[in-house]
């Protein structure tokens, strides 16, 4: 199977580029799998393809641009022009743009290769129903709500002509299924990035590194991680540090330089910036617990199952889709209210004072991670592209039988 990837793709900074990543690490070691096309954003540097060991050759696409007017038309001449057998899109609703007209046009592609005929299957990491606009920082406005809510469903119905449409979250197939009357979706989890070899759980010399991952400004506050870490120097004689690894949010650029200067009077904060590929594995390694100081979730977290394959003990608020995936996948930790620091505080304290602890917390995620690797993940797409196929070659859609919730209702 030559299969294209539409994705953001290292050494972009748009969203979802390192799933995008470890998607083309694990499908080109899929026995099935000849040729992957990568159709991914621009970048001024070259993409990251230093992988380990032998792998399916992979040709770069560089086609599309954030919010650009005109992706719509470059992605759908390059699959065009390229030819795949499949094509697997890498989604969520702003995934070409945080302007309405390109983050819509893009949302269109999977109609379109259906149309095509090409074996289309979408992973669609967040949906409307989900999303807390006014938290996750898209729009505090009652009415603008409400009429984003209602191109939200219009969007998800294109997403929908996908022949599979795959979500990482069991609540989400049961509301797709419920709200739209779909048979194509699937539920294929998150998955964890790496599978490294179990850690020995020991921590650093010098100062406890508490640690926040991600892009930050929307939904995404460092302000509750500072003033919890402030709470328990007070109160304690811990020797701790604060590590903010990543960026600013698209929708908020110049966040963590205010962040710099509004806490400048602050000892032992470090901002990494952006963290290549490489370093992930030393970021999470040398850190005590990682924080989650989210105000609403958008989607399955991709830091919270690369803290399990690191062992890593983690502090998380009990809100959406977080407290789902926690349930769901078997992850444990300190819950804390996302609106009290003092709460947040509790937390990390409890998790650093109990050594024996954090270990157990570590090992328990640990554990969760590795049961779903993106070997399974992948091979869990290669099964569906077989499956559309064949229903293909038979003349029928594929349709999927519907939850065992929904039929004992």
């Amino acid at each position: 199977m030559k299969l294209a990837i539409v994705t953001a793709y290292p050494p972009s900074k748009v969203t979802l580029t390192e799933y995008g990543y470890h998607l083309v690490k694990h499908f080109r070691l899929q026995n099935e799998v000849s040729e992957i096309v990568l159709i991914c954003d621009r970048t001024s540097e070259e993409k990251d393809l230093n992988f380990d060991g032998e792998g399916c050759k992979i040709s770069v696409k560089e086609c599309w641009n954030f919010n650009s007017y005109t992706n719509l038309l470059s992605i759908s001449k390059t699959i065009t022009e390229t030819k795949p057998d499949a094509v697997l899109f890498n989604l969520q609703f702003l995934k070409f743009g945080d302007k309405k007209i390109p983050a819509a046009l893009g949302l269109l592609l999977p109609l379109i290769c259906k149309l095509k005929g090409i074996p289309t299957i979408s992973l669609l990491h967040n949906i409307m129903e989900q999303v807390d606009l006014k938290n996750a920082g898209i729009t505090k406005n009652i009415i603008l709500q409400k009429a984003y809510g209602l191109i939200g469903t219009t969007l998800t119905k294109f997403v929908l002509a996908s022949d599979v449409l795959a979500v990482t979250i069991s609540k989400y197939v049961d509301i797709l299924e419920k709200k739209y009357k779909a048979r194509n979706v699937a539920l294929v989890p998150h998955g964890a990035f790496e599978t490294p070899p179990e850690p020995d759980y020991c921590l650093p010399e010098g100062p406890k590194q508490i640690m926040a991952f991600g892009k930050f400004g929307t939904y995404k506050k460092v302000e509750i991680l500072i003033e919890s870490v402030e709470i328990i120097r007070n109160r304690t004689n811990l020797d701790l540090e604060i590590v903010i690894a990543g960026t600013d949010s698209p929708n908020t650029p110049g966040y963590l330089e205010d962040i710099k200067k509004q806490y400048a009077h602050v000892p032992q904060i470090r901002f990494t910036g952006y963290v290549a590929e490489e370093d992930v594995p030393v970021i999470f390694a040398e850190s005590a617990v990682t924080v989650f100081p989210y105000t609403s979730t958008t989607g399955s977290s991709g830091v919270l199952h690369q803290a399990g394959s690191y062992g890593k003990a983690v502090a998380l608020p009990d809100l959406g889709d977080l407290s789902i995936l926690v349930k769901e996948e078997g992850y444990k930790g300190e819950f804390f209210n996302p609106e009290s620091a003092a709460s947040l505080a509790d937390a990390i304290e409890k998790i650093l004072k109990d050594d024996f602890y954090r270990v157990q917390l570590g090992r328990n995620n640990f554990k969760a991670a590795s049961s779903l690797p993106m070997s399974e993940i992948t091979n869990m797409y290669v099964n569906y592209f077989k499956a559309i196929q064949l229903a293909k070659s038979k003349g029928f859609s594929l349709t999927l039988p519907k939850r065992v919730a929904e039929l004992e209702k």
